[in-house]
């Protein structure tokens, strides 16, 4: 304490000093989320600080400094890119191309009709199929998805949220017909419904029913599908929707933890589930606060499930997570920025502890990555993991002034926003009282009155200006995709078995009905080549469709 003193009488000394030098001209500093920045950061901002509580070890209680008692010296993350476009057939390839060039997992991107739950034919499908992921109807294009990739040695994250269950299942045939049994297929479906009706917006059916398909998944995996993350919460389209960096992390945080509600309360015990949960951050451009993000994440989270909901097995307690770059600061303006953009805010991933990570392409402002953007966001990640050294020590950040302090302020601003959202009724109330959506839109008009405004800058927005055009080579999704993929939607209704179909959606309408598990029944219907369409119609009649009540 007395040293502490000491530190605080130099330290006014030199501010004073500081001041006078400055001769009133220094400038006010703040993150990206437009939270203060001191100028200096001392012993002082982190006095209450303690080690073996506050931090510890990696792999240890309360994992602020990771996940794994070895973390990347065991295994680096997984180099896991983004990608889906056009038909089957294209993704395929794209996806052998990736892994030939060094990624080390999959990721899918869907295009809006499944995201919807919608077929290819649909009146809504139209001008949308192949645009802004690959086309998926029924198993047959699954099949042809992952033909010649072996399901038993590479993992797959699906970004997939309302017919969730529905797209498990079709990978779960699939690995099947490959002879990979479901108990070793490992990957992630997002499937977190809760971040679309406070962000992203592609809903189906209202919380409640949705809630409870995410709980049958739960249970379903937990006995069927053990090395499987059934849920990775996200954060990611929370930021990109205009959150600020503490908003992500209180809201994302509120949401997985409503999860886990949810899954006690439908009766399942917390440790059966928990340990599959992983979650999902965007990485944007403010060094410091992405890395103190996760730090806090990891911290919050273990605390709350060993702490509030009673969870005894320490997998429980780990905050997995994926990251990706912030593709809401990729700019249409000198897209070759976006390429170094991206290298710090995958750096900042890195050194926050991420599980895996997905780079994105300077061109993502534009179209959907051509072949040599995502192969430069590819080799960005394996720059970082093979030349940097950063790799080589765990959290090397750990015991900057700067870096705890933000770690700790992060966390309390957390336990703040669950303040309200539980003064509100809970996650679901305070969706449906437009919460989330006015704190996110208010930060958003922020953000981009302070870019407008020259507040921020943004190098080749607002400052540092080409008048050139640029030229980049862009993927183009040819218009005879659409055609391609609805012919072979009609090839599968004329060639399956139309009898085993209405039997196998008869018992998923039965199973809504009755509020039995639906998991088994989807796998039946999609084992028939029933479409997700044709499926989410039959629980649609059951459950009903979300409309989101005006925010005013």
């Amino acid at each position: 304490m007395d040293n502490l003193n000491e530190i605080k009488k130099d330290y006014e000394k030199w501010k004073k000093k500081a001041e006078e030098f400055s001769k009133g001209k220094l400038k006010k500093a703040e993150t990206v989320s437009g939270e203060p920045v001191d100028l200096l950061y001392t012993p002082l901002d982190i006095e209450n600080l303690d080690y073996q509580k506050d931090l510890g070890f990696p792999g240890v209680y309360p994992y602020t400094r990771g996940v794994y008692p070895n973390m990347y010296r065991g295994r680096l993350w997984t180099m896991r890119q983004f990608s889906g476009f056009g038909t089957p057939e294209e993704t395929n390839e794209r996806y052998k191309f990736l892994l030939k060039h060094g990624q080390t997992g999959l990721s899918v991107a869907f295009h809006l009709p499944t995201i919807y739950g919608r077929d290819s034919d649909h009146p809504f499908s139209k001008g949308e199929v192949g645009k802004c992921g690959v086309a998926v109807d029924s198993l047959a294009d699954m099949e042809i998805i992952f033909d010649g990739i072996p399901l038993d040695k590479v993992s797959t994250s699906m970004t997939i949220n309302a017919p969730a269950s529905i797209l498990l299942a079709m990978y779960i045939a699939v690995g099947e017909k490959q002879r990979v049994p479901s108990k070793i297929l490992t990957g992630t479906i997002q499937n977190d419904i809760l971040k679309e009706y406070i962000a992203q917006k592609s809903w189906i059916f209202p919380p409640k029913p949705s809630m409870k398909i995410i709980t049958d998944i739960f249970a379903y995996s937990a006995e069927n599908v053990p090395k499987w993350n059934t849920i990775s919460i996200s954060g990611y389209h929370i930021r990109e929707a205009g959150s600020t960096a503490v908003q992500e992390l209180a809201f994302t945080l509120a949401d997985g933890l409503a999860y886990v509600k949810a899954g006690i309360e439908s009766g399942l015990d917390v440790d059966t589930f928990a340990p599959r949960f992983s979650l999902f951050f965007n990485s944007h451009l403010d060094f410091f606060e992405e890395v103190a993000k996760y730090r806090a994440a990891r911290r919050i989270w273990a605390k709350q499930m060993k702490e509030k909901y009673g969870a005894k097995d320490p997998k429980s307690y780990l905050m997995r997570f994926h990251t990706q770059t912030a593709g809401c600061s990729l700019t249409a303006q000198q897209p070759e920025n976006n390429i170094v953009r991206t290298a710090f805010q995958a750096l900042a991933a890195v050194l926050g502890g991420t599980q895996s990570l997905h780079t994105n392409s300077m061109d993502e402002t534009y179209a959907l990555p051509a072949e040599k953007a995502v192969k430069i966001a590819l080799r960005t990640q394996q720059l970082i993991a093979y030349e940097t050294g950063v790799a080589n020590t765990i959290d090397p950040l750990a015991g900057s002034y700067y870096v705890e302090a933000l770690t700790d302020y992060m966390e309390k601003k957390t336990y703040e926003y669950f303040g309200k959202i539980e003064s509100l009724g809970g996650v679901e109330s305070a969706i449906d009282k437009g919460f989330f959506q006015r704190e996110i839109a208010d930060a958003a008009y922020r953000y981009q009155k302070a870019i407008e405004d020259g507040d921020k800058t943004m190098v080749g927005v607002n400052k540092f200006v080409d008048e050139v055009e640029p030229e980049i080579e862009l993927l183009r999704i040819d218009p005879s995709v659409e055609k391609h993929q609805i012919d072979r939607l009609k090839q599968v209704r004329k060639e399956r078995n139309n009898t085993r179909v209405k039997e196998t959606l008869k018992e998923l309408k039965n199973a809504a009905n009755n509020g039995d598990n639906l998991i088994p029944r989807i796998l039946d219907a999609v084992k028939s080549y029933a479409t997700i369409g044709e499926m989410i119609d039959v629980m649609r009649e059951e459950f009903g469709e979300y409309k989101e009540p005006p925010i005013f």
